[in-house]
């Protein structure tokens, strides 16, 4: 595997600005189960609530993405790792702001320092 390059300024603002922009968080993974949405893993903006509503009964402007639907078979990843999938959305609205401020943190650490050459 090789070493990606260091991101640039523009780069990490650009990354910013489309957590930014996305739906507030936090997420949440839900499972859901109806005739329209057989087996829905959905990522969610309200935590699941363990009933595995069907729809109508739950809202469906709370869903940001799905991750399986079954039935109709038109979300469904081959490798079959649709709450490993959805995990990762789910904590991706709360881990990449982290990860920004968290570079942002340490290039300063490294300015303070003396080490410009590092910054990108």
């Amino acid at each position: 595997m090789t070493t990606p390059e260091p991101l640039t300024d523009e780069e990490l603002a650009a990354i910013e600005e489309l957590a930014e922009a996305a739906t507030p968080g936090p997420w949440f993974i839900r499972h859901l189960d109806d005739e329209a949405a057989m087996n829905l893993v959905a990522i969610s903006t309200v935590p699941d609530t363990g009933h595995g509503e069907r729809w109508p009964d739950f809202d469906h402007r709370e869903i940001v993405a799905a991750t399986l639907i079954q039935h109709p078979r038109y979300v469904d990843v081959a490798d079959g790792r649709w709450d490993e999938n959805a995990q990762f959305i789910a904590d991706a609205r709360q881990d990449i702001p982290r990860l920004i401020a968290e570079i942002k943190r340490l290039r300063q650490l490294l300015a303070q320092e003396g080490h410009q050459d590092l910054e990108a």
